[in-house]
């Protein structure tokens, strides 16, 4: 039996243990079966109090560099700020979900208040206390305050302590780390009291005043969820050199499925509200979102995505893997069942007729939405279903159409009423947005857009756009507090009008910038004036950017990083007006005596002309050839090139060393007619997981010249991607809006206004 740290091992077990007793005491109070609700509440206090403590003591630890545990060991070092050393509290599996069970505390005291006061907080606190039981058994098995020699005896005797830990991984390095998974742990947990809501009322039979107690906390889950997956999508971008802000990884998918069921349970919640629709749907949306949080920590945590993710945890062990699997499995076994049971008491109270009303289009925006969640899960899924994995172009295809129809049934939505309203009603509603709308799409055909898809789309999203536009100013003449909806939907709209063209429209170019000669790429001329060495062995290059009427100097940096014994590329970019100007380092080629040749980029599995000669590059070859892993940090590769000439095929090899990225030395691969084909570089684009070498081509007798130190880069150009920021923050700040007044209308509910003195008067006035 391994060593552990006592005091976290007893406050975890504690946690664990006044959980339970919580859990089984509410529950006894909902069956009838006892009243210890005294004992129950403060159960669920003491539980949240040693969370509390755990996740203090932890902190410390790794404050004071105890590197005797093994957590602080693996993901700190004494080299790191403070305030990166602060986010190696969640850095691995078993800090992250430490912080999860935090938040899961602090909102299972505010559930506990929440529900007390609408009679359902037995009911509801067994539910939550059932989930928050088994967030915490997980730290049982997967605990953060192991000694190090136990979890590594091959390497360290009992009571060996380490000088120095690990570190932090170079990709983790940034102030975005401190930011962006809190925040998503936050709408995690969040997600939780929806889920527990939808439970309770169903165990005691309340199907019609539910949706408007668990209003205020789905809101909260979508803007906690939206913030933290656009967050790391700005992480993405602009720091880990991606090319983009969205690839449609798997991992990152798993955070924006429930986010998207999230959203359509909002919208059908409303309809709800108002006539009374969609009781069963609400029910098993609410039910449903979080099923998938815990199913999407599966995906992310037990390692079945680790060869389709570059996000993946490690394998976790059988153990936490069966607890994982048996998680998921309970929750929907339990909402089966009681879904099942109260199924033919949840039938609507209101019927909707007509196609010419609000609530029509806002239930078809959560089929629409719901369609789109399936979609992604499906493509998510693929690597356990099948061997393969989806490819980021099977989204951008496949979520095109969805989009459309979700952006027109946005739009025609804002023009309509609770009420039929007749059609020439609605169309003269939506006249002047849709006339707007045309002419944008107009600008945007005059400007390149000319595929048929992106131009519908930007059609419909300014169509929404403008319909949001003129209900937001129609709402301001009527209660501010109202606006939440519409500037959501505006800021939605903005968001699809970046997408189109960042998304269908931006450029990328592979170019060699020697020292101090100005180059023309993508309609700017990029100099490579120099680079210097920051701290820690990383170098940063600066190549100024030069427009018709600015100029700006980016810096983008690489280092080899010993964490994971390879070369890390940070870009940089510069904003203009309608677009950003992005550039990622991809390899420098030191001064030396070289033969003079061409450059050749090669895509992965795509044929590329080079005089007679058709070059296709088929993989890279680390076994084959002589040298393998060199000594130090250098690194032998080899790229397979299948070269055709005429019906004539043959395959060479040309082989280089390189060292923290750069090329020490090269084996050239030579073709019939004695061209040289040496390798000089190479790139992997996270976003569309394509691989690119460089390969210089050099004509026999080719004179030798003296030349200078270069830099290759990926430059990029991102039409529009302002929009998607700027988008995503106004649609936050409209559901943040929508928040405020979902809790003021509670309010008033709970708390009824005073009459008026006279009424008052009145009724004092008449006898008892």
């Amino acid at each position: 039996k391994k060593e552990k740290y006592m005091t976290g091992t007893l406050l975890i077990w504690l946690a664990l243990g006044a959980s339970l007793v919580g859990m089984l005491t509410y529950a006894r109070a909902a069956f009838g079966r006892g009243r210890s609700i005294p004992l129950a509440r403060w159960s669920v206090l003491t539980s949240a109090l040693a969370v509390a403590a755990a996740s203090v003591l932890l902190m410390t630890y790794i404050l004071q560099h105890r590197f005797d545990v093994e957590y602080v060991w693996s993901y700190s070092s004494r080299d790191l700020p403070t305030y990166l050393l602060i986010t190696t509290f969640w850095a691995g599996q078993e800090g992250s979900f430490l912080l999860w069970a935090l938040f899961g505390a602090v909102f299972g005291l505010m559930l506990q208040s929440y529900a007390r006061t609408r009679k359902l907080e037995y009911e509801a606190m067994a539910v939550y206390g059932f989930l928050q039981s088994f967030l915490i058994l997980l730290l049982v098995f997967k605990t953060p305050f192991s000694a190090v020699w136990d979890v590594h005896p091959e390497q360290l005797a009992a009571g060996q302590i380490p000088p120095d830990g690990r570190g932090l991984n170079p990709l983790l390095q940034n102030m975005w780390m401190a930011i962006h998974p809190p925040i998503l742990f936050i709408g995690f947990a969040s997600l939780a009291v929806p889920f527990a809501l939808a439970i309770a009322s169903l165990w005691k039979r309340v199907y019609t005043e539910w949706h408007t107690i668990a209003m205020p906390w789905v809101l909260f889950a979508v803007v906690s969820l939206a913030a933290g997956i656009m967050l790391g999508g700005y992480w993405a971008y602009g720091v880990l050199g991606w090319g983009g802000w969205w690839g449609w990884d798997p991992v990152e998918n798993s955070s924006l499925i429930p986010w998207i069921v999230s959203v359509a349970l909002l919208h059908s919640i409303v309809v709800q509200k108002k006539n009374g629709g969609f009781v069963r749907t609400n029910f098993v949306l609410a039910i449903l979102s979080y099923i998938l949080v815990i199913y999407s920590t599966f995906l992310t945590r037990s390692g079945v995505l680790g060869d389709a993710s570059v996000h993946s945890f490690v394998d976790p062990g059988t153990f936490v893997y069966t607890l994982l699997i048996v998680w998921v499995s309970s929750l929907v076994l339990i909402a089966v069942w009681v879904l099942r049971t109260r199924w033919s008491d949840l039938r609507p109270q209101g019927s909707v007729t007509g196609i010419l009303r609000k609530d029509t289009m806002l239930g078809w925006t959560a089929v629409v939405l719901l369609f789109l969640a399936l979609l992604v899960f499906v493509g998510t899924n693929w690597p356990i279903i099948s061997s393969g994995t989806v490819e980021p172009a099977f989204y951008n295809k496949s979520t095109a159409p969805l989009g459309i129809l979700l952006a027109l049934v946005l739009a025609v939505s804002l023009s309509l009423q609770w009420e039929e309203i007749p059609l020439i009603v609605a169309l003269r509603r939506m006249s002047v947005p849709f006339a707007a709308a045309a002419v944008v799409t107009l600008a945007a055909l005059f400007m390149g857009v000319s595929d048929v898809v992106p131009l519908v789309l930007t059609l419909v999203s300014a169509f929404a756009l403008f319909m949001s536009i003129r209900m937001l100013f129609s709402m301001l003449y009527v209660e501010w507090i109202s606006i939440g909806g519409p500037v959501a939907h505006a800021g939605l709209a903005i968001l699809l009008l970046g997408i189109v063209g960042s998304g269908y429209y931006g450029k990328q170019q592979t170019v060699s910038l020697p020292l101090g000669e100005p180059q023309e790429v993508l309609g700017y001329t990029l100099n490579y004036t120099g680079a210097k060495q920051l701290m820690n062995d990383r170098w940063q290059f600066t190549v100024t950017a030069r427009s018709e009427d600015r100029e700006d100097d980016l810096r983008p940096v690489m280092f080899h990083s010993e964490y994971n014994n390879s070369v890390m590329r940070n870009p940089d970019y510069v904003s203009f007006l309608t677009n950003d100007l992005y550039i990622e380092p991809v390899s420098v080629e030191t001064p030396k005596q070289e033969a003079t040749g061409e450059m050749v980029h090669l895509a992965r599995g795509k044929g590329t002309t080079f005089g007679p000669y058709t070059l296709t590059f088929e993989a890279f070859d680390m076994q084959s050839h002589t040298g393998g892993t060199m000594g130090g940090n250098d690194v032998a590769i080899g790229a397979r090139i299948l070269v055709k000439k005429g019906k004539s095929v043959t395959t060479v090899l040309p082989v280089s060393v390189f060292n923290q990225g750069d090329v020490s030395s090269s084996t050239p691969a030579l073709l019939e007619n004695g061209t040289e084909l040496r390798l000089m570089g190479m790139n992997v684009d996270m976003t569309t997981r394509v691989s690119t070498v460089i390969l210089q081509a050099t004509a026999p007798g080719a004179v030798q010249i003296a030349s200078k130190e270069t830099l290759v880069v990926e430059a990029s150009v991102k039409p529009f991607i302002s929009l998607v920021w700027l988008g995503t923050v106004i649609c936050l700040a409209g559901v943040a809006v929508a928040l405020i007044r979902r809790q003021r209308d509670l309010r008033a509910i709970e708390e009824p206004k005073p009459l008026p003195r006279k009424e008052v008067a009145a009724r004092e006035s008449i006898p008892a």
